[in-house]
């Protein structure tokens, strides 16, 4: 008999050896009654600062004929393996997916696991050729509008951190943990309460996977925009590509990315794909050395060598001026740096990034405020549009202010509290440079004094978190889809038969392993109607 055991905890300088014997004292048995002991998850609790330890679950199978006597509350029998999802006859035409994000590559294995083949359609480069336009963008400010930090195989995430950890529940989040894990993903992200890989291996295990799907049959193809989609009696007929063609198709996966803006301008003009403006969120990104950001949160134990580099997750609802409104961490990058991202010339914005090992010497986060529909009508933008409008209107004035070239505008966070251009922000991990000035210029006022109300609500969670060693670089602004592609329970656009909107891009996913899971679901979903 095989339980699940959770909640057995050990404290740092505690040896792993330990964990059978607890987990045997949970059950009321011996050590010796236990044939198997797995780890099968590891978390930080570093709530009391200077004692952190780990928290484990653990897989544990008992010898032959032995039987717990007892079972805790925390302890299950463990669940059986999933089986494998029944196989499918595959249409006369082959599904078109739009991009190789997380969510049409895994909608493209899902659909493959049913015996469904696909043609993914990529307007960026194969994984580990985009690395070299990456490096140039950091290196000197030269944007490639089809290969960068956005776009390519992959997707945004590829290159911009990889973690898998999510806030979502979902049976599907251990299914797309595995599935890196399998194509070269490290096996350690298989029991990290919060699985990362890194944006070094990454990109080694996207390449796998595109490699399998090639092996089982999908074709995928690069550099290859699409252009607009294709109409038939209300009814999706294909794709039209930007060098002209046509491909034929009546199931098109529309997994684009966040950045897709020409797409969503031609469906808001075509007006026969509903399209809706989306709240999203923006502001900017915090960098701190590791080392403060270690000593805040783990306190004396700081230098521990079993302690990775801190992380931290901040969160306020505030009524500023009679307007709840919500401030957050988004994307934290331990030992990471701060990347550009923009896909047009004459836009600033800005992400962040970690190395398996996280070990650069700054850590980075978004500091963003939640914005609305009604922010953007504020502002003057209306229609579908709107979030487009208004995230583009501060890119751009993000871009202005840092003076061009892709220099971000920087200042410190006591000076951007204070309202004033003292202290130079000092030494950054962002490349290509940083321009000092006042962010004070960035953003309407009420949303200006809800990030320093969070702030200095955070520094009192995070007692140095405001200090000059803190700075503030301009602008994140790219967290979530700023439209959402409407569609129905069937994932279909509510308006446009065979068309599935999927991932981040549509407006239904944030991050790797949600947007991973939205694809999945379409292959399920279009499985069902193949059925």
């Amino acid at each position: 008999m095989a339980y699940r055991v959770n909640n057995i905890g050990l404290w740092l300088d505690e040896p792993e050896e330990l964990l059978g014997q607890r987990a045997a004292e949970k059950l009321g048995v011996t050590r010796s009654d236990l044939a198997s002991v797995r780890v099968v998850r590891s978390v930080l609790d570093a709530r009391k600062k200077g004692s952190p330890r780990y928290i484990y679950t653990l897989e544990v199978e008992l010898a032959p004929g032995r039987k717990a006597p007892r079972l805790p509350p925390d302890v299950s029998e463990a669940p059986p393996a999933p089986e494998a999802p029944p196989r499918v006859k595959e249409p006369e035409k082959l599904p078109l997916i739009i991009g190789t994000g997380p969510a049409g590559l895994f909608c493209a294995l899902g659909l493959l696991e049913r015996g469904v083949r696909s043609i993914l359609l990529e307007r960026g480069k194969e994984v580990v050729t985009r690395r070299k336009d990456v490096a140039k963008l950091m290196r000197d400010g030269s944007l490639d509008r089809e290969s960068n930090m956005n776009f390519g195989e992959g997707g945004a995430g590829a290159y911009t951190d990889g973690k898998l950890s999510t806030r979502i529940n979902h049976p599907m989040v251990r299914k797309v943990i595995e599935a890196f894990a399998k194509y070269g993903a490290p096996d350690h992200i298989l029991i990290e309460g919060k699985p990362h890989i890194g944006s070094d291996l990454l990109p080694g295990a996207v390449a796998k996977l595109r490699e399998e799907l090639i092996a089982g049959g999908c074709q995928v193809h690069f550099e290859q925009r699409v252009e607009d989609l294709l109409y038939r009696d209300g009814r999706i007929a294909g794709v039209k590509m930007a060098d002209g063609r046509t491909l034929e198709s009546d199931r098109v996966i529309l997994a684009p990315g966040n950045s897709a803006r020409e797409l969503y301008e031609r469906f808001a003009a075509d007006g026969r794909v509903s399209v809706e403006a989306k709240p999203f969120a923006l502001g900017f990104r915090a960098e701190h050395p590791q080392s403060l950001i270690n000593g805040i949160q783990y306190g004396s134990a700081a230098k521990h060598s079993k302690l990775p580099p801190a992380d931290y997750k901040l969160a306020e609802n505030l009524d500023v001026d009679g307007e709840v409104r919500g401030v957050y961490s988004f994307c934290m990058c331990p030992g990471g740096i701060v990347v550009p991202t923009p896909t047009e010339e004459g836009l600033q914005c800005t992400n962040g990034m970690s190395n398996s090992r996280r070990n650069a010497k700054f850590a980075n986060a978004g500091i963003v405020v939640s914005v609305s529909v009604a922010d953007f009508a504020r502002e003057g933008f209306h229609g579908p549009l709107a979030g487009l409008e208004f995230q583009r209107h501060w890119e751009s004035e993000a871009y202005k202010l840092g003076g061009g070239r892709f220099f971000a505008p920087a200042q410190t966070i006591p000076d951007y509290l204070a309202g004033r251009v003292k202290k130079d922000p000092g030494d950054t991990s962002y490349r290509p440079g940083l321009a000092h000035t006042d962010l004070n210029q960035l953003f309407p006022e009420r949303l200006t004094q809800s990030i320093k109300a969070a702030l200095r609500t955070f520094d009192r969670k995070m007692k140095g978190f405001i200090s000059d060693e803190g700075k503030l670089i301009g602008i994140e602004s790219r967290t979530s889809s700023p439209v959402r592609i409407t569609r129905g329970d069937d994932l279909q656009s509510v308006s446009m038969r065979g068309l599935y909107p999927v991932g981040e891009g549509c407006g239904y996913a944030g991050g790797i392993v949600s947007s991973a899971i939205d694809g999945l679901r379409a292959a399920e979903q279009i499985a069902t109607e193949l059925a």
